[in-house]
C-alpha cells in the first residue's frame, strides 16, 4: 500500500529526552523523515529507536546555522520546534510532542494520526460559509440545502489542527480546579474554523502545509528569559488565523486524536503562564482588529506587517512585545535566506 506523501512531509519533534515514544508510532512514522530539535542541553545524546530517518539539532547547531540571527529560536521551551519547520525542505509538516501516544477510535483501532492530517490537508475548506453538516468532503458528507453553490469549491487548506483525548490542553488554572478531569469523549468531526473567528492554537497534534503558510508559524519568544510561556503555539495560531483569512486560505480543526498521556505541572505552568492570563486579554483584541494592506501578497509581506503593528500596538502593554516584533522580522530573515525559493510564497487570490 502506497505511504502517502511519504516524500512530501516531514516529521518535527522537539525535546529534551529519549524518543521511546516513536515505538508505538513506528507502523504510521517510519516511513517518514524526522527533524528532532533537542531543547536545554546540547552535550546530553538523545537515543532515538533504531530504524527511523532522522536528523537532529541541538542548539549548538542552531546558533551555527543562524547565526546571530538564532536569537529568534526560543531555549527551554518546546517553541524551539519551529527551527524545524524552518529547516526543512518538504512541502508538509506534522508536529507532535514526545508525551503524545497513539490513540483508539470507540472500535478500539489505532488511530494514524499523520493519515488523518493530509486527508485534511489535501481537501478544501469552507471558511466562508458554515456547513452544518460539518467537513462536506468527508465521505458521507455534503454541502446541506441553503449552501451557496458559489462557495462549494472551498479553498486551499494550510492548517490541520488535530485534537487529544485523555489530558486536556486546559491552561494552569483550570488544570488546578479540575486536576482530575479527563477528555474520553471521541467526536468524529472535522471542521473549517469561519473567516473572522480566532481559535487557541495547540501545537501538540498539528499538521500544515509549508508553502501555504510556513513563514507564519513561528512559534515567538518563550521559556529562557522571557516572561512568558505556553502561548508559543497559541500565538503562532492567532498569527496564522488572520495571515489565512487575508490570503484567503482555510483552517480545519477536530480530528484526528492521539492520546495526551501526561498532565504537566499547574503550578509551573501558572508561572509561565501568568503575564498571558492577563495580556491575552488585551492581545486577542489586537487580532480581532488587525487589517493587513493590499500590498501584503505573501505570508511573508503579512507577517513582516503584523509585526510592525505588534511593535506599535501590543509594545505599549509590555517591551516584550518589542522584542517579539524584531524576533519576528528576524524570523522572516533566517526564513527567507535558508528557504529562497520561497520567498514568493502564498499570494492573496485576485479579487
Amino acid at each position: 500500500m502506497a505511504v502517502p506523501l511519504k516524500d512530501e512531509l516531514d516529521i518535527v519533534i522537539p525535546t529534551i529526552r529519549n524518543l521511546d515514544f516513536l515505538e508505538m508510532w513506528r507502523p504510521f512514522f517510519q516511513p517518514y523523515h524526522l527533524i528532532i530539535v533537542q531543547d536545554g542541553d546540547p552535550s546530553k545524546t538523545i537515543k532515538v529507536p533504531d530504524g527511523f530517518d532522522y536528523e537532529l539539532y541541538n542548539r549548538n547547531d542552531i546558533n551555527k546555522i543562524l547565526g546571530p540571527r538564532a536569537s529568534c529560536i526560543s531555549f527551554k521551551d518546546s517553541a524551539c520546534r519551529c527551527f524545524g519547520y524552518m529547516v526543512s525542505k518538504k512541502k508538509y509538516i506534522y508536529t507532535i510532542d514526545d508525551d503524545c501516544f497513539v490513540a483508539k477510535d470507540p472500535s478500539g483501532k489505532d488511530i494514524n494520526a499523520l493519515e488523518q492530517h493530509i486527508k485534511n490537508l489535501l481537501c478544501p475548506s469552507t471558511p466562508y460559509f458554515f456547513n452544518t453538516l460539518y467537513d462536506p468532503f468527508r465521505d458521507g458528507a455534503d454541502f446541506v440545502r441553503g449552501y451557496p453553490f458559489s462557495l462549494r469549491e472551498g479553498v486551499a487548506t494550510a492548517v490541520s489542527h488535530g485534537l487529544w483525548l485523555n489530558i486536556p490542553d486546559y491552561d494552569a488554572p483550570t488544570q488546578l480546579v479540575k486536576p482530575l478531569e479527563r477528555n474520553t469523549r471521541y467526536v468524529d468531526t472535522v471542521l473549517t474554523i469561519p473567516k473572522g473567528t480566532l481559535f487557541p492554537m495547540c501545537g501538540m497534534n498539528l499538521a500544515f502545509d509549508r508553502d501555504l503558510i510556513g513563514p507564519a508559524m513561528y512559534f515567538g519568544l518563550m521559556g529562557d528569559g522571557q516572561p512568558i510561556g505556553r502561548y508559543d503555539d497559541m500565538w503562532a495560531g492567532w498569527c496564522c488565523k488572520v495571515i489565512c483569512d487575508h490570503l484567503g486560505l482555510g483552517i480545519k480543526t477536530g480530528l484526528p486524536y492521539i492520546f495526551h498521556s501526561k498532565a504537566s505541572n499547574p503550578f509551573v505552568n501558572l508561572k509561565k503562564e501568568y503575564n498571558g492570563i492577563f495580556w491575552q486579554e488585551e492581545i486577542i483584541p489586537f487580532f480581532q482588529q488587525l487589517n493587513l494592506s493590499k500590498e501584503s501578497t505573501t505570508v511573508q509581506k503579512c507577517y513582516v506587517e503584523m509585526a510592525k503593528q505588534v511593535n506599535e500596538k501590543l509594545g505599549k502593554i509590555d517591551p516584550y512585545f518589542v522584542k517579539l516584533a524584531d524576533a519576528m522580522v528576524t524570523w522572516i530573515e533566517a526564513w527567507d535566506e535558508l528557504n529562497p525559493a520561497t520567498k514568493v510564497s502564498a499570494k492573496a487570490p485576485t479579487k
